[in-house]
């Protein structure tokens, strides 16, 4: 009996199909059709036949799931879009003046992988929005003039970074910029060693220089006494830096405080100097002796008139004797104005005069007193001091000897010894016992109780015993020594 055919499963697989071709699209792998469902069963009694797995599947009818298709590559993802940098920072004015506007930044904390090609400063006048760019180029610094503004505009400005990526969101000054020369507050830089009172002497020149800041250029004006300055003494050059006080020739009437004044707008400010025009002082007012006594006088005497225009620092007082006429300074930058002079000579008449003295100098002139005053004589009776004489007499002796001697033939030679006494005592040479006396051959000194016997180039017979014998009325001394005279060295060559 034929078998019956087993049952078509194969419909219950379509779901599966459905999801084959949702994930078509993403190149599955391929896989055999499923045979169709209304594929015709085997007749009766005959075994059904299983197709070959090779083969492919046929073409699914109508309203069936369609067969994959071939896997396909897979598709590189798209490349990120390039994004701006983030906006520059810290924008601010560097400075200002009345045409131009000079601006500084930093760059963007975040710049990117684009990199950053530049920057776009834009300024509209304040109360518009219309935004304009003032530099054609990208600006590659972070430092940018604003240049041809009028003056008295105000400006917002903001700064834009640029790269491949587009402008970055901007950067704005937080209050528009009125375009004028920064007005800075205006200050006197008084120097040193005008803070305090300025000395020169009468004739000298006079050239100081005050420096001063303040922005716009500030105006200058100077004063002296509250009163302006005559021109005719007094020149005055100001910069935009300084201004100099000159004097070409100082006088006293110079003196006084000067006060400048420098002024920006409605600041100003000021600073004064004390200018003191000195000379040599006038000579004292009085001089006048007040009192004689011993060998003291003392004087007295009044400030001058005419102090130089400074303190008075000193006296000098002088004296001279009568006889001579003879000044003599005996005490100088004295302070007091009284003194008293003492170490004077008895019976001599003196004259006294005091010149005043002060940082310049000593008076030209002095003051004499019309006083004179006189050293009395007084009676002493002078003994004069006993002195025991004392006696000096000595016989002699000799405190340097004779020493012993060798010379050559032809060769003059000294014999020298010292002796003292007192009364002076008598020298005498003698040659072996003999008294040498006139003889010309020798020459004999004594000096200051040095003597000195010269033999006048010796022979073969000067040599011996020479003695040197000193005697005055106390005594006598005697001194000895050995002289040799030795030949005279001949060559060999000369022997031949």
């Amino acid at each position: 009996m034929p078998s019956k055919p087993a049952p078509i499963k194969k419909a219950a697989k379509k779901e599966p199909a459905k999801k084959e071709e949702e994930k078509a699209p993403e190149a599955a792998p391929a896989e055999a059709a499923p045979a169709p469902a209304e594929a015709a069963a085997p007749a009766e009694g005959e075994a059904p036949a299983a197709p070959p797995a090779e083969e492919p599947a046929p073409p699914a009818a109508d309203g069936e799931a369609p067969a994959p298709e071939e896997p396909k590559a897979p598709t590189p993802p798209p490349p990120p879009p390039k994004e701006p940098t983030s906006a520059p920072v810290d924008l601010f004015v560097e400075d200002k003046n009345d045409t131009s506007v000079s601006i500084i930044w930093s760059q963007p904390e975040v710049v990117g992988d684009s990199g950053l090609d530049g920057y776009t400063i834009e300024v509209c006048k304040d109360g518009t929005e219309d935004w304009k760019a003032v530099n054609e180029d990208l600006q590659k610094s972070c430092r940018y003039v604003i240049k041809n503004q009028t003056t008295g505009d105000r400006l917002k400005i903001r700064v834009v970074a640029v790269n491949a990526g587009g402008r970055s969101p901007p950067v704005a000054l937080p209050e528009p910029v009125l375009v004028k020369e920064v007005a800075n507050r205006p200050k006197v830089r008084l120097p040193r060693f005008l803070r305090q009172r300025y000395v020169a002497q009468v004739g000298e020149k006079i050239n100081l220089s005050i420096p001063f800041t303040g922005k716009p250029k500030p105006v200058v004006s100077w004063t002296k006494d509250g009163q302006p300055l005559d021109t005719k003494r007094v020149n005055i050059r100001s910069t935009d830096r300084d201004s100099i006080l000159f004097i070409r020739t100082a006088e006293r009437e110079d003196s006084g405080v000067y006060e400048m004044c420098v002024k920006v707008e409605d600041f100003e400010d000021k600073a004064s100097l004390i200018l003191q025009i000195v000379e040599l002082p006038g000579p004292p007012a009085s001089v006048k002796i007040v009192d004689t006594w011993g060998f003291n006088v003392a004087l007295e005497w009044t400030a001058p008139k005419d102090n130089g225009n400074t303190e008075i620092t000193g006296y000098t007082i002088q004296k001279a004797d009568k006889k001579t006429g003879d000044w003599f300074t005996v005490l100088d930058h004295y302070h007091r104005l009284n003194a008293t002079i003492s170490d004077l000579i008895m019976g001599n008449v003196y004259k006294f005069r005091v010149f005043a003295e002060n940082k310049v100098g000593v008076s030209e002139s002095a003051t004499v007193a019309k006083e004179e005053a006189t050293i009395l004589k007084t009676a002493i009776d002078y003994k004069p001091p006993e002195y025991k004489e004392r006696d000096f007499t000595e016989a002699p002796k000799f405190t340097t000897s004779l020493n012993d001697r060798a010379t050559t033939v032809g060769y003059s030679t000294k014999l020298l010894c010292s002796v003292r006494g007192f009364p002076k005592p008598k020298v005498i040479w003698m040659k072996n016992q003999m008294i040498i006396g006139d003889d010309p051959k020798y020459r004999q000194v004594c000096v200051q109780g040095i003597c000195t016997l010269e033999i006048r180039k010796p022979g073969n017979f000067d040599g011996g015993v020479y003695t040197c014998k000193a005697k005055n009325t106390l005594g006598e001394a005697v001194v000895s020594c050995k002289l040799e005279v030795k030949q005279p060295v001949v060559p060999d060559a000369e022997k031949k």
